[in-house]
């Protein structure tokens, strides 16, 4: 979903109130970010078997960052939907803070001890629950991680809320089209150095290249460093020094909500065009207001159901985790990628259409 501006987003948001929702909703780590790691998604040996029966009565566990949080329990109440159907059980457990690394690390242990069959975790930090994943695989029992991975090495499989490609070149298209392919843009990131925002915004770049974009120019890529004032004041400065600006992308979420309050005030509502990355519960007054015609990120309740999914062709040995294997999971066929990452897709999109549809 991991060391990314992510992280820097999400202890921006968790200050305020109102935002701590989009604080664990842009909290997952995507494929590139685990990319870089060398080793290689747990293997005990096994073989898969993709014709092999869909076992039932499985108890699966689920661990999210924090419970009673309305992203994981929309993702969560996903899993647990998943797998009433598939004829097995849900269980969650969870620390009531979104920081408790140590807490997670000792619901960990207590699945273990309660020989669940599988467990799907959103891990706080990427190295912090190796050594009790690690335990809770060398007593049989199933990994799969969800929204925020850990190392490789420390799970069978990583379900992936959309790919970094995926997020980068989906933001241009939906900008270019509410401008009609013609216009000048800027790009509002969060920290200059934010790993995650800079591959987004190179994808942005190299999608700018197709020739249809021709008429369309990108003047500037300013910086809000997920701060909501900061964000604020970048985009009033875009617009005084661009004053033809057609549309601006801000991938991160404190930066679209912060530019679509600007701009909901000012003389630009409706002339400049806004999206990128944000929760429906943030943008939802804006979308209906008409300052945001439609945004993305990825849709939790999804990912949970994936997540839920996974964990059961694990259990029931239709694959291992390992890359190449494919499985289906409702009515998609999903391929297991590098390092046993599987992308739940393209991210969706939030419009006035969808936005009642969604509580996170």
């Amino acid at each position: 979903m991991r060391k990314s501006s992510l992280r820097r987003t999400c202890a921006a948001l968790a200050a305020v109130t109102s935002l701590a929702l989009a604080a664990t909703a842009c909290g997952g780590t995507t494929k590139k970010d685990v990319a870089s790691e060398s080793a290689a998604p747990a293997d005990s040996g096994a073989k898969a078997n993709p014709n092999a029966a869909t076992k039932k009565g499985l108890t699966v566990g689920f661990l999210p960052k924090q419970v009673n949080n309305p992203y994981f329990t929309s993702a969560d109440n996903g899993g647990k939907k998943a797998l009433e159907e598939l004829g097995s059980k849900y269980k969650e457990v969870g620390p009531s803070s979104a920081t408790d690394t140590s807490g997670q690390v000792s619901y960990v242990n207590t699945l273990t001890q309660q020989q669940v069959n599988a467990m799907a975790v959103s891990a706080q930090d990427p190295g912090a629950l190796c050594t009790a994943l690690k335990q809770a695989m060398s007593n049989g029992i199933k990994v799969v991680t969800y929204d925020s991975d850990t190392k490789p090495d420390c799970r069978n499989a990583f379900v992936s809320q959309a790919s970094a490609e995926d997020l980068g070149r989906t933001e241009v298209q939906l900008l270019a089209q509410q401008i009609g392919y013609k216009g000048e843009i800027a790009i509002l990131s969060a920290a200059q150095t934010a790993t995650n925002q800079n591959t987004w915004i190179g994808y942005m770049k190299d999608e700018l290249k197709d020739p249809k974009y021709k008429d369309v120019k990108l003047v500037k890529i300013a910086y809000g460093n997920d701060d909501a004032q900061q964000s604020f004041q970048q985009t009033q400065g875009l617009l005084q020094q661009y004053p033809n600006l057609k549309g601006i992308i801000s991938p991160t979420t404190v930066g679209i909500k912060a530019a679509a309050q600007y701009l909901s005030g000012s003389k630009y509502k409706g002339k400049v065009k806004l999206t990128g990355l944000g929760t429906p519960n943030d943008m939802r007054q804006y979308v209906k207001n008409g300052t945001v015609e439609a945004f993305e990120l990825w849709d939790p309740a999804k990912l949970g159901d994936l997540a839920a999914r996974t964990a059961v062709a694990l259990a029931s040995g239709q694959i291992t985790g390992k890359e190449g294997e494919t499985f289906k999971a409702g009515d998609t066929t999903y391929t297991i990628g590098k390092d046993g990452v599987i992308n739940l897709g393209k991210p969706t999109v939030f419009d006035s259409k969808n936005i009642d549809q969604f509580n996170f």
